[in-house]
């Protein structure tokens, strides 16, 4: 059974932004992404919605969760790295092997690629092109709790 990683939708610029980039929200598109998100993920029924706690990635699936009656879990696992670290860290993998079937967690641009990348290092199977956009979603499968292959969506197309 699958889990749903999703990037966070179309945010303002950092460097337009003034306050704290944990505060940073979606733009008008960004908004628009998420309740496209919201539509394509709640058929599958999601059995958990977990968000980094950065605002820009709750606004994405709280539509979502309003859509399914469900909460958004914050965890900041799935925080931005904010640094050089490339590769993820244990607890992030906890994550992704802790959370039930058809569970949908929100991160980022830098911790998206990194974990795809390091699951497929461990031998998951990546099919059809990679997705690194904002507001795709990446497919995970896995079978005895070991991911075994990965999809992306790439972003809804909003004006």
């Amino acid at each position: 059974m699958p889990l749903y990683l999703v990037r966070h939708a179309k945010a303002g610029s950092r460097s337009d932004f003034d306050g704290n980039d944990i505060d940073r929200p979606l733009t008008n598109a960004g908004r628009k992404q998420a309740e496209v998100l919201a539509k394509r993920l709640a058929a599958i029924s999601p059995t958990l919605v977990v968000s980094s706690p950065y605002q820009r990635c709750v606004e994405t699936v709280e539509p979502l969760a309003i859509a399914t009656d469900t909460q958004v879990v914050l965890d900041e696992r799935l925080a931005e790295f904010g640094s050089d670290l490339v590769q993820p860290d244990a607890s992030l993998f906890d994550l992704l092997h802790s959370v039930p079937d058809r569970a949908v967690l929100c991160s980022h641009g830098d911790v998206i690629p990194a974990l795809v990348q390091s699951l497929s290092a461990t031998g998951m199977r990546i099919e059809g092109t990679h997705e690194w956009g904002k507001g795709s979603v990446w497919v995970l499968e896995r079978v005895d709790n070991r991911f075994t292959a990965a999809r992306a969506w790439a972003p809804p197309q909003v004006d």
